[in-house]
């Protein structure tokens, strides 16, 4: 891979890289109780809450050059050349335009490999925000922005094209401080200089796999923040994925702990994003999966907690939250989750208890005199009455029976 296991430029198409740690981690999820955990930590965990500190923090936006055309007229012939626009998806907010013709149609790269490109990123009014003379990403993995990856596979080998993406496919409703407004399109020149295929997951050492599960987790946190907790998923799974893989090349035991520590993270940004989708099943498993690694896991016990809360198990979720509460007396977000639980757990049981003195009749009318044994209490439910009138007469249609065919 070109890119090592350096914190991701801010710089970089849709890599992480917005503003402040503390801003990071404000954008993240503030009105969700768990983001609560990680304001009393000193050490950086790098979860979610704690995304890598930027390089470029406060670096102004690039001035507008004086010969700054806009898209259209940039690529000389774009609104009526011989080379007309294709619309990548059918929705008017992704094109693409040949400008200089490639190697063909066999020579385009493949989902998996890693490809190089030369890149330049234009906002509408011609500011450039993006150089890269060798920008390489693993095609298929949302490495990069949405455009990229969506059009890349479609360049063959030398060919020059210019993208004009909608903020959709871009950096979204959040931009990228400080030079990508919210909501921005982009105009891309890309330039496709080569295409490989990805390392064998299974020869690489413990560095190098390390590095590469970072940088899926670490695009992960950057969906996350975004919003977009389909890809988040995606980026985690594909982290997990490399972490888990067979491998030929022993590792150390420091490189095996490290190891496990992304996968523990990786799960438990995971659950975040599945318990943000409501996807509660696949929550609990996350969550179950860190705590057998690591039993005393604050983040995937709160979790947890909040999973089966959601689903009305108040009566499992309180234990667990006890339980975290244990490891973190002070923990203010724990001590209201938990009296929350409990308040719920106690107008649930109220009731179903409610419940059951309707359906078993009022019990006080038990002790009460009867003035007529030979009548039935009101309190015995109309559907017990009708069931025993049915099984009589039940009984008596199949006398009626039994003696017809004597």
């Amino acid at each position: 891979m070109a890119s090592s296991g350096e914190e991701p430029r801010s710089g970089s198409p849709g890599r992480a890289g917005t503003g402040t740690e503390a801003a990071d981690a404000a954008q993240l999820d503030t009105a969700e109780d768990f983001e609560v955990l990680e304001e009393e930590e000193e050490e950086d965990e790098d979860d979610l809450s704690e995304l890598p500190p930027l390089e470029d923090v406060g670096r102004p936006p690039a001035p507008p050059r004086e010969d700054a055309q806009p898209p259209e007229q940039s690529a000389g012939d774009a609104a009526g050349g011989p080379q007309e626009w294709l619309d990548v998806l059918g929705n008017g907010l992704l094109k693409k335009k040949t400008l200089v013709p490639g190697q063909g149609v066999d020579s385009r790269p493949q989902k998996g490999q890693d490809v190089t490109i030369r890149l330049k990123a234009t906002l509408e009014d011609g500011t450039v925000v993006e150089e890269d003379p060798a920008l390489t990403f693993t095609l298929g993995d949302c490495d990069v922005l949405q455009a990229l990856d969506l059009c890349v596979q479609l360049l063959e080998m030398g060919e020059t094209a210019l993208i004009v993406s909608e903020a959709k496919y871009c950096y979204g409703a959040q931009g990228r401080s400080p030079d990508i407004p919210p909501n921005a399109s982009l105009t891309l020149e890309v330039e496709l200089l080569a295409a490989r295929d990805a390392p064998d997951l299974e020869l690489l050492s413990g560095k190098e796999k390390i590095q590469l599960a970072n940088r899926k987790r670490e695009r992960g946190n950057f969906f996350y923040q975004q919003a977009d907790y389909v890809l988040a998923i995606n980026s985690y799974d594909i982290a997990l994925r490399i972490v888990g893989s067979s491998s030929k090349v022993d590792f150390s035991p420091d490189e095996e702990a490290e190891l496990l520590d992304v996968k523990v993270k990786c799960l438990n940004n995971l659950a975040a994003s599945q318990l943000k989708l409501d996807h509660f099943k696949a929550a609990l498993k996350s969550c179950n999966l860190v705590l057998e690694h690591q039993p005393g896991n604050i983040k995937a016990l709160f979790r947890k907690g909040k999973v089966l809360a959601q689903q009305g198990e108040y009566r499992e979720a309180i234990p667990i939250l006890k339980a975290a509460l244990k490891l973190e007396p002070s923990n203010k977000t724990i001590h209201a989750e938990l009296s929350k639980l409990v308040k719920k757990h106690a107008d649930q049981r109220n009731v179903e208890t409610e419940m059951y003195r309707k359906m078993l009749g009022n019990p006080s009318a038990a002790s009460t005199p009867r003035k007529c044994k030979d009548k039935l209490p009101w309190s015995i439910p109309w559907k017990w009455l009708f069931s025993a009138t049915a099984i009589a007469l039940g009984g008596v249609a199949l006398s009626v029976v039994i003696a017809a065919r004597n």
